[in-house]
């Protein structure tokens, strides 16, 4: 815990913003001081619940009174709220992806590094205590070096169109997070990725290029290979795994389910169900990561925190994907961590 109380500053006051500002008042290292959206009567409604203020984004900026700005607003506008948070001097918590131009995404992370303001990237499934407990032992090499990873995101229900519409499309909003999880659990980067896509849960997605089922492979440095495939709907409720075959044995983190007990019968066994949506699986990561930086900001090394090139380079293989996608070619991936 960070011995100091930071006042922080949301951007952001839809659904995610939402998630944080309850996180936020939990925590007894933060103070939720102000909460900026451009649907004013929304952030008002949001600072009031929480004994905050509403108001700009130019005053979290301003204020001497403001340590830390958390980006939690539309992804088109992280980039631009990042680099002024940041060279405000304010410890910056960003949503991913940075930006949905990789080149605009690298030209501000490389603005960025001579300032050494402390940033982290939203990357909250490193936190899940199963996915970190697999880290561990991998580390430890209980298994042995990885040959097979496999890692499964399938969603339970379709996003709003509107949502997807601007969300950047999968491999930037949702498979970006398994991404982002094969390097920090194999410490391995990705070379090459191969990746097929469809329509299929919601062909209107077509119109804009997107695709709500995938499947990727990718060849990790180290001579690894690895499997991804997504959906953006499930008929069973969210379903999240990985699982790596080493050289000797296999590590997995399992689907995990809602509290329930298994009944065996002899007509057969029925088990509880799986998490009915992401956010009822995920939700105890984004507090994690939270608390995981407010602890960070007090002078604690916290090594499993996700820092700008992490998302850089989470980006680059979703952009590879993306032309994957749509070459049909298996495509390299830019080193840029």
């Amino acid at each position: 815990m960070s011995p100091v109380t930071q006042r922080i500053a949301l951007i952001g006051s839809g659904f995610i913003g939402q998630v944080h500002a309850a996180n936020l008042a939990a925590h007894p290292g933060a103070h939720l001081a102000l909460v900026c959206d451009l649907d004013a009567a929304r952030a008002e409604a949001l600072a009031q619940r929480y004994n905050a203020r509403a108001g700009r984004f130019s005053e979290a900026l301003d204020r001497d009174d403001i340590d830390m700005v958390l980006i939690a607003s539309s992804t088109p506008t992280h980039a631009d709220f990042l680099a002024q948070a940041a060279n405000a001097g304010k410890a910056v918590y960003c949503e991913k992806p940075i930006d949905l131009s990789l080149a605009k995404a690298r030209a501000v992370v490389e603005s960025l590094a001579p300032l050494r303001v402390p940033i982290t990237v939203g990357f909250n499934r490193r936190f899940d205590r199963s996915h970190q407990q697999l880290k561990q032992q991998l580390q430890q090499g209980v298994i042995g070096a990885p040959e097979v990873i496999q890692m499964v995101c399938r969603a339970s229900e379709m996003p709003p169109l509107d949502y997807l519409r601007a969300s950047g499309g999968q491999m930037r909003d949702q498979a970006i997070h398994f991404f982002d999880l094969l390097r920090f659990l194999t410490g391995d980067e990705v070379e090459t990725v191969g990746a097929l896509g469809a329509a299929l849960a919601q062909p209107a997605l077509r119109d804009f290029g997107d695709v709500d089922t995938s499947v990727l492979i990718m060849r990790l440095a180290r001579g690894a290979l690895a499997q991804l495939d997504n959906t953006r709907r499930t008929a069973y409720g969210y379903d999240e795994r990985i699982s790596v075959l080493g050289s000797r044995g296999m590590l997995a983190s399992e689907p995990q389910a809602m509290r329930g007990a298994t009944l065996y019968q002899q007509s057969g066994i029925t088990q509880p169900c799986l998490f009915p949506d992401w956010f009822s699986r995920v939700r105890d990561t984004y507090y994690a990561q939270l608390d995981a930086f407010l602890r960070h900001l007090g002078g604690e090394t916290v090594a499993e925190l996700p820092g700008l090139m992490d998302g850089l380079q989470a980006q680059a293989i979703a952009e590879a994907a993306c032309e994957s996608l749509t070459t049909g070619r298996f495509v390299q991936v830019e080193r840029l961590a």
